[in-house]
């Protein structure tokens, strides 16, 4: 990260950045409801196929769990296909909880996820609450793929945040997991930080 200018607002990516994933556990609880080769499909970093035009919001919910169950040996209910798809993420530390908080008054506070509807209604609704917390207390605002219908690395929905929100890219310092997410970034003059999995987020409080 350099700093090529004073920092207004930090943008964190959600997956790997804020809480903590288990893509093989994902992985072996589709594979239990009957669905063979669902890695393909999945990565930490992004999806592909059916599971990209979900995070993309192409296709609904019901749509999603239509699509499971076409390439799935066995008949899973709704709740089945959604707790599979729910075990990819854990959970949020407290210390990640706490310095958000402290930042907040000191940055705009922003969110930039490739995800879906049952990732941010249930897995992130539970995993904030578990610290007495929402998304709406700690984020200035959340750019979510499947609300807006695009997805990173795509330039596109790096410029609806900048747009949506008046601001310039060197003024903001992004934050993910993904080398791909990050260049773009990069690319278009953001300040950036590559995040290894469950890495620390205590060096933003000496900014």
């Amino acid at each position: 990260m350099n700093k090529k200018a004073t920092i207004t607002t930090l943008i964190f990516d959600f997956g790997g950045v804020l809480i903590n994933l288990d893509i093989q556990q994902c992985i072996a609880d589709f594979k239990n409801l009957g669905v063979e080769n669902v890695e393909r499909f999945l990565s930490n970093y992004g999806q592909s196929g059916f599971f990209l035009e979900w995070e993309r919001g192409d296709i609904n919910p019901d749509e999603f769990r239509s699509k499971v169950r076409a390439i799935c040996t066995g008949n899973p209910t709704d709740e089945e296909i959604d707790q599979a798809w729910m075990s990819f993420l854990l959970d949020i530390p407290v210390s990640k909880i706490e310095i958000l908080k402290k930042l907040r008054s000191r940055y705009r506070i922003l969110m930039l996820s490739n995800t879906n509807p049952v990732h941010i209604e249930r897995s992130a609704a539970i995993a904030f609450g578990a610290h007495g917390a929402t998304m709406q207390e700690l984020f200035d605002r959340c750019y979510l793929s499947y609300q807006i219908g695009l997805t990173k690395p795509d330039p596109a929905i790096f410029d609806y945040l900048l747009q949506k929100e008046g601001l310039k890219a060197e003024e903001c310092l992004f934050l993910d997991d993904g080398l791909k997410n990050i260049q773009t970034a990069e690319a278009m003059g953001f300040q950036t930080r590559l995040l290894e999995p469950e890495a620390s987020l205590d060096f933003l409080l000496q900014l």
